[in-house]
């Protein structure tokens, strides 16, 4: 079964012939050169596929696309502010190996107990949240300097020092 990662959201349309601003979190300029599709997610775990036809690079963050058969702004309109998702082979080739958002799919460990698999990875100004299923709930997760244990990029864990209690609200 093919793995999808979300990177980022359609912010806005721009421009009259249906051109959209994808705003991503993958920590480094990208044209996405050799990406032939995009997925949004239609309904939980059921991605649809959309073509680039063509990606220009606005910021570090964000890169106006075209995306086929999205002719006019009222089209593209529809598509926002709509998540979207990339396969984890384009994943990997697109993240930089420095971003926050290199952390999906790592287990996290909490003292020496592996307590979940990173799901999504939200950045904000002080701290990232991860989210992981911690026995069978959603949980979200804190990182930053005081948590941050160390990361270990070849067996894909994190390993974080969590404030006593704070995984007892989702057990």
């Amino acid at each position: 079964m093919t793995e999808y990662f979300k990177i980022g959201k359609l912010a806005a349309s721009t421009g009259l012939k249906g051109e959209l601003v994808l705003q991503h979190n993958l920590g480094k300029k990208t044209s996405f050169k050799g990406l032939d599709a995009i997925f949004l997610e239609d309904k939980k775990n059921s991605f649809l596929p959309y073509f680039l036809q063509s990606a220009k690079i606005r910021s570090e963050h964000e890169t106006v696309i075209k995306l086929e058969g999205i002719d006019i702004v009222e089209a593209a309109r529809k598509l926002t502010p709509k998540e979207v998702w990339i396969t984890e082979e384009h994943f990997k080739k697109f993240a930089a190996k420095s971003s926050p958002i290199s952390l999906l799919g790592f287990t996290m460990v909490n003292e020496g107990e592996a307590i979940g698999v990173i799901e999504e990875v939200i950045e904000q100004p002080h701290q990232v949240l991860c989210t992981i299923q911690y026995k069978g709930k959603e949980a979200l997760v804190p990182i930053h300097e005081y948590s941050l244990e160390k990361i270990d990029a070849k067996n894909r864990k994190v390993f974080v020092v969590l404030p006593e209690g704070l995984l007892d609200i989702y057990g």
